[in-house]
């Protein structure tokens, strides 16, 4: 498959997550099949079920083991990972060679998921809608989904700006966005996914409503700063991100002095725990 027609994204089923691709060509879902799996034997070892399971079709002549598309998702210990991928029909085939009582609500999930795709394509509203249940699903408010999705839209804004003042490469966009963090946070994007012990994770969805409000002000005042001053290039655009970033800082300041704590936390939504792999290493050899 070709990784300029996909898009990788997360589908829920009863609260479980469901590693899913989209493909904008074929307009078709390919999902995990280890994840399918997990949802519906609850096996301690779905990857271990999964290989004898392939064994057994293969051996049987079924064509549903050879359909498989293989493809690197982010396993929950945050390395990409080669993972078998099924499309919606082949893994409703799929779900016959299991036995479970999930089945049949999880086809009716299923072909439920694919129409919803393509009613996206004429109807964006759905995807909203998508996006809202998504965070719902996981245990956002109502005022931090608003809060999120507001912030989506503002960094639009503000990327334009920054397009339009000379700034065309990912590594600026992505030193101008540190400049505003680090402004207000004393952190960098990565030093601060680092702190709330995040890899690959989406840093805002791992905020606080109070962090959140910080990160979207710092990039709001950047952006009317940068209207109102016309920077072009990227030294000027920093000078610019930091004047934007200190405007976040000071309310900081002032919140946290008349809270008497810090307001940047540690805490996220992750419900998994990376383990250092060296530490582990050598916790075995000793």
């Amino acid at each position: 498959m070709n990784q300029n027609k996909l898009r990788i994204i997360s589908n829920l089923f009863n609260g479980a997550e469901i590693r899913s691709i989209w493909n904008n060509e074929e307009e078709e879902y390919y999902f995990s099949v280890i994840d399918v799996i997990s949802v519906l034997t609850e096996s301690q070892d779905p990857a271990h079920y999964w290989r004898t399971l392939k064994s057994r079709l293969l051996k049987e002549g079924n064509e549903t083991v050879t359909n498989c598309d293989t493809f690197k998702l982010k396993a929950k210990d945050g390395k990409m990972r080669n993972t078998d991928m099924l499309s919606t029909q082949n893994m409703l085939r799929l779900i016959e060679s299991i036995p479970s009582p999930k089945a049949e609500p999880f086809k009716m999930w299923l072909a439920a998921l694919g129409q919803e795709r393509i009613d996206e394509v004429f109807d964006p509203e759905i995807a909203i809608n998508r996006a809202i249940r998504y965070y719902q699903e996981r245990g956002y408010d109502n005022a931090w989904i608003k809060a999120r999705l507001d912030g989506i839209i503002d960094r639009n804004k503000l990327t334009d700006i920054w397009k339009n003042s000379g700034i065309s490469k990912n590594y600026e966009y992505a030193i101008l966005t540190n400049e505003i963090y680090k402004e207000w946070s004393g952190m960098t994007a990565k030093q601060y996914k680092n702190y709330k012990g995040l890899r690959k994770e989406s840093l805002r969805d791992n905020m606080s409503d109070i962090e959140v409000a910080l990160a979207d002000l710092g990039e709001v005042a950047t952006r009317e700063l940068a209207k109102e001053h016309k920077p072009y290039g990227l030294e000027q655009n920093k000078k610019i991100a930091q004047m934007g970033g200190n405007v976040s800082k000071v309310a900081r300041d002032n919140l946290e002095q008349k809270l008497g704590r810090s307001v940047i936390s540690k805490e996220n939504t992750l419900n998994y725990e990376y383990i250092d792999e060296n530490k582990h290493l050598e916790n075995k050899d000793s």
